[in-house]
């Protein structure tokens, strides 16, 4: 009898041992899916946050932005002709920006025209990059596309609100 009573206080002791053990991994694995939860929230905030700066770099990079040329120097200024001229010459940069697609859209007026040296600048798309690959969703920038008009005059700059839209490549 002695020997049963031992064997059932031994039984018990490896049945708490178990469910605490399982207590203790249950909670684990809720601390876990909770971290991991947070921790894909925080690489999509990352990843937005990051397509938005580089669509404000690329509104002010050097083969896109106005510099000088239209008195002085702007802020989210594009040139349209300089615009126009790398376009032609896009594979050279093609690999350069490390994006999947750069396109801008004017808003007033608007055309859904593609741009091209025939009807330049009676268009209103210019896809200056389009890899047709999968990307992440795309961030935009209002800008204003400048370029240089003649009229009775002489030349004068004319400006039109645009949107800058780009979408980087999805590295997943």
């Amino acid at each position: 009898m002695v020997n049963k009573l031992g064997q059932m206080k031994i039984q018990q002791m490896i049945f708490m041992v178990l469910a605490v053990g399982l207590l203790f991994l249950l909670v684990g694995l809720i601390f876990l899916s909770v971290a991991f939860r947070n921790l894909k929230e925080s690489a999509t905030n990352l990843a937005e946050k990051d397509s938005m700066l580089l669509v404000s770099k690329l509104a002010n990079s050097p083969e896109f932005s106005c510099g000088n040329a239209f008195g002085t120097s702007r802020i989210n200024c594009v040139d349209f002709d300089k615009l126009m001229a790398l376009k032609e010459n896009i594979e050279k940069y093609s690999s350069f920006w490390r994006v999947a697609k750069i396109e801008i859209r004017k808003i007033v007026p608007s055309s859904e025209v593609e741009c091209k040296k025939e009807n330049y600048p009676n268009c209103g798309v210019i896809k200056v990059l389009d890899l047709q690959v999968d990307s992440l969703t795309s961030s935009s920038v209002f800008i204003s596309l400048c370029r240089k008009e003649v009229n009775e005059f002489g030349f004068y700059d004319k400006c039109e609100l645009a949107r800058l839209v780009v979408a980087a490549e999805d590295k997943t």
